[in-house]
């Protein structure tokens, strides 16, 4: 008996623990209508933003290795006009006097920024003037938008200048300018230019043919280079000294190499 009593003492199963208490699930909160309407607005404008920001940044660097074969500008001038004169050229095939010159009348600094004269805004800002684009934002404002005065083109402008900086180099910057810039009416580019005003190619053009082309740049339908009032000729003057200039102190070198 006693070794029965052991034997069934031995058999006995020990004791389950209990089973731990589940915790309650945490009640969802439910969203109000004007909180889903808010999340949705933001998360609408973030990858509307991020859409955006994208092809600008596609367009970019499409254009950082296939020329830009037309403008919105020159679009609508080509639709008023009819027809406008353009012809593409590279840089190389551009006398190197005409890239010093572009850049000695409209932006001096063009080497030493990232595509916004922080220094020139704000000396025209305090002269109570507009101006100050500098070479990369009259390309960004040719090539991808609008002209006109506005406060929305010029925020898009100022942010896709230095995406622009930021993809090309300062010598594709440079020729492309120099290919979508107004000479005159309906004249676009400095190959064009240089055979409606002088009869030669871009690459033939001597110093002072390339600082009048310069010269007549900020107001192209209302000055001439082939018959240069006073104004133009000590402008042109002013241009050819600038250009020597930053050929002299290194500021061409960002685009001449």
């Amino acid at each position: 008996m006693g070794a029965m009593a052991e034997t069934s003492t031995a058999k006995k199963k020990p004791a389950k623990k209990p089973a731990p208490k589940k915790k309650p699930a945490k009640k969802t909160k439910k969203l109000g209508p004007i909180e889903r309407f808010r999340r949705l607005t933001r998360r609408v404008i973030f990858w509307g933003l991020f859409a955006v920001f994208s092809f600008a940044l596609l367009w970019t660097l499409l254009y950082a290795v296939i020329n830009p074969p037309t403008t919105p500008y020159i679009r609508s001038e080509a639709h008023r006009l009819v027809s406008v004169e353009q012809e593409w050229v590279d840089l190389e095939d551009v006398a190197p006097i005409m890239a010093r010159a572009v850049v000695a009348a409209e932006d001096a600094n063009f080497c030493l920024h990232w595509g916004l004269d922080v220094n020139a805004i704000q000396s025209a800002v305090e002269r109570g003037r507009g101006g100050a684009s500098t070479i990369s934002q009259q390309v960004v404002k040719n090539v991808f938008l609008w002209h006109g005065r506005s406060w929305l083109r010029k925020a898009i402008e100022a942010v896709w200048t230095p995406l622009t900086e930021a993809v090309w180099s300062k010598r594709r910057i440079v020729e492309i300018y120099l290919n979508v810039a107004e000479f005159d009416e309906g004249v676009f580019g400095v190959q064009a230019a240089a055979r409606h005003y002088f009869g030669v190619d871009a690459s033939n053009l001597s110093n002072t043919q390339a600082a009048r082309l310069a010269a007549i740049l900020p107001s192209p339908k209302n000055r001439s280079a082939s018959n240069p009032s006073s104004f133009t000729r000590s402008r042109a003057a002013s241009i050819l000294s600038g250009a020597a200039t930053i050929a002299a102190d290194g500021r061409a070198e960002c685009f001449e190499n």
